[in-house]
Parts: C-alpha cells; sequence; structure tokens
C-alpha cells in the first residue's frame, strides 16, 4: 500500500491511527531522500521535504534500548519499554510481549504486530522466529 499524502501533522496521526484500526502498520517514506519516518510527520525530518508517501514496513526490527518497568502484580506486574530499530530505518517506542520483561535485550531480533491496548490498536513486538 503506498499512497502519496502531504498532511499537517495531526492529519498524519490521525491516518496512521484509522490505519491502526483497521488492522494496518503503516509509515511513511520519502519521496526525495528515500528515508523511512516515523513518527507520522507532515515534512520529512532528513531532508525537509513535503513529498511523503505511507508504506507498509516489514515489521522486522532489533531491540535499540530496553527497560523493565516494575509494578505490583496487582497493578499488572512488571513490564518492558522498548526502542526498536524498524528494518526501513526508523526507531520506535513500544515493548516487547511473550517473554519476561528481564530477558529482552539490546540486538534482540524482533516482530511487529498489532495489538488492542487501553486507547485503541497499537504496535507491539515479539521476539522473531530464529532459524537454527
Amino acid at each position: 500500500m503506498s499512497d502519496a499524502i502531504s498532511t499537517p501533522a495531526a492529519g498524519a496521526d490521525k491516518h496512521y491511527r484509522e490505519q491502526l484500526e483497521h488492522g494496518n502498520f503503516l509509515i511513511q517514506r520519502c519521496l526525495s531522500c528515500t528515508q523511512g519516518i516515523f513518527y507520522p510527520r507532515m515534512i520529512c525530518p532528513h531532508c525537509g521535504s513535503d513529498q511523503l508517501e505511507w508504506f507498509k514496513p516489514s515489521g522486522q526490527g532489533v531491540v535499540y534500548s530496553t527497560t523493565v518497568v516494575r509494578r505490583k502484580p496487582e497493578h499488572g506486574g512488571d513490564y518492558n519499554v522498548a526502542l526498536i530499530d524498524l528494518a526501513e530505518g526508523p526507531r520506535m517506542m513500544s515493548r516487547v510481549e511473550g517473554l519476561s520483561p528481564d530477558t529482552v535485550s539490546i540486538g534482540m531480533s524482533v516482530s511487529a504486530r498489532i495489538t488492542e491496548g487501553e486507547e485503541g490498536k497499537m504496535v507491539v513486538f515479539t521476539q522473531a522466529e530464529t532459524n537454527q
């Protein structure tokens, strides 16, 4: 899905969230410098162009940084917050699910999926399958 759009930042955020609600994880790419962009923008943060398009990323990434947020079990227990470098270049904040927060590590390969959050659908990651 590629669809060139130049919209105000609020419109770009709205488009991103609407697509998530329909089960589509999309990010932007600059048509001038070809850099991937996340979080949705009105202009390219790399070259300043307003010629941006939406596309579906591979969903593959690598954990750049991670931390564990400690909570009492009655408040949901511990969880991680991670910065993920997407294969297409942008870095996004999310979390890695499906394993103990303490075992999420820098350099871990991850795959994106869409899940239901408190404020609607959101992108989270799981440890990527490895061929051994």
